[in-house]
């Protein structure tokens, strides 16, 4: 019932939008190497259904599986089974069975269904194109080289190079992906113009991680010999070419989209304030912010400045924590943190209060004795 009502609130299929060739989910692998391979991802399914990393929530997983469903169509989604696992990194992956897992980094990091649904229909891209079924048979043909390589000593070092490459899918598998995945979009109730904005906020996100660990901020045009996907600039250039050739219209879906995860944002943001990543996360947090960030997103970026500690950062975090709690956001962890944030700026009275009122909310707190200490009762 879940899954019905989550494929329900998508918006309505445009009358003038084009099909998609037909697409047989009955598809059974052929030969022994795809035989093979099917067998590996059966295997890798049955440890992931037993995985702490998987998130056992039935209606997030439909609702993310319902964003598949309205990008690529029902026919093309019927046989997927999707499993949501809580790891604060930008990932999706789609195995030769059918089996997709998307992490939960990735939920934090589009802001809409259309946004999601291009992540989505790439990797079922290169499901539907069987691109594993190319690099498993690389992977067999190669290790026999690497085999004999790594008994003719000179040439050992050249193995792990090679392992890393035959292990990915190809740049032009890649692309390929990429543009049946704004296809999907194109052909569903999504406009495909968001394909592009994925991959221009990553690379801003990458440009902030590197600025705030004091790195060179720089992007590569052109992906090296060994590098398997093309560069974030290449991806954005190219579909935003393919969304203008498009020309589609329609609704991205962001408040089904706000309403969908609405439930595990303040997890996801939890989980991103501890990557101890600065520059990453004051950008990804400036972004949920500036498209109508919540109390949570008010409160995560408290916490944000909060944790790195510097002198103004207090101010900052002082700031934010009372705006999330005008906001309506009833985490007593907001006010702890106003507490300590006015404390260390010379606000002690007010500071004293603000930790008392932490105390009513969580009497029981753990870290209780050391607070009533700080307010001398």
């Amino acid at each position: 019932m879940a899954l019905l009502a989550g494929l329900a609130c998508g918006p309505a299929m445009a009358a003038d939008r084009a099909a998609l060739p037909p697409y047989s989910f009955a598809y059974e692998p052929q030969g022994v190497d795809e035989r093979g391979m099917w067998m590996m991802a059966d295997e890798d399914e049955r440890i992931l259904r037993t995985s702490s990393f998987v998130i056992r929530d039935e209606e997030l997983n439909a609702y993310v599986r319902g964003v598949l469903c309205r990008t690529v169509g029902e026919d093309r989604c019927r046989n997927v089974r999707v499993y949501v696992m809580r790891i604060p990194q930008f990932n999706a992956t789609m195995y030769a069975n059918g089996m997709m897992t998307v992490w939960s980094g990735l939920l934090l990091r589009v802001q809409n269904e259309a946004e999601l649904g291009a992540v989505l229909g790439h990797e079922f891209g290169h499901f539907e194109k069987r691109h594993s079924l190319n690099g498993f048979k690389n992977k067999r043909s190669v290790s026999d080289v690497l085999a004999w390589l790594g008994m003719v000593g000179p040439n050992a070092g050249l193995s792990a190079s090679l392992a890393g490459y035959v292990y990915s899918f190809s740049r032009a598998q890649e692309t390929e992906a990429d543009l049946i995945g704004i296809q999907y979009l194109a052909s569903s109730a999504y406009p495909s113009a968001a394909a592009p904005k994925v991959w221009s906020r990553l690379m801003a996100e990458q440009d902030a991680t590197a600025a705030g660990r004091k790195r060179k901020v720089r992007h590569s045009y052109a992906a090296g010999f060994f590098a398997s996907h093309p560069t974030e600039a290449a991806r954005e250039a190219y579909l935003s070419r393919e969304a203008a050739k498009y020309a589609d219209a329609g609704d991205p879906g962001a408040e089904a989209y706000r309403k969908g995860i609405a439930k595990w944002l303040p997890q996801l943001l939890d989980d991103q304030i501890k990557l101890n990543d600065f520059g990453g996360s004051e950008y990804l947090l400036d972004q949920l912010a500036a498209s109508g960030g919540s109390a949570d997103v008010t409160f995560a970026r408290a916490e944000l400045y909060s944790q790195r500690g510097n002198p103004r950062d207090y101010v900052t975090a002082a700031e934010l924590y009372r705006e999330a709690i005008a906001k309506g956001c009833d985490r007593p962890e907001a006010r702890r943190g106003l507490g300590l944030a006015l404390l260390r700026t010379q606000q002690s009275d007010e500071g004293k209060q603000a930790l008392r009122s932490y105390l009513e909310f969580r009497p029981d707190a753990p870290d209780g004795p050391m607070i009533k200490s700080l307010v001398g009762n």
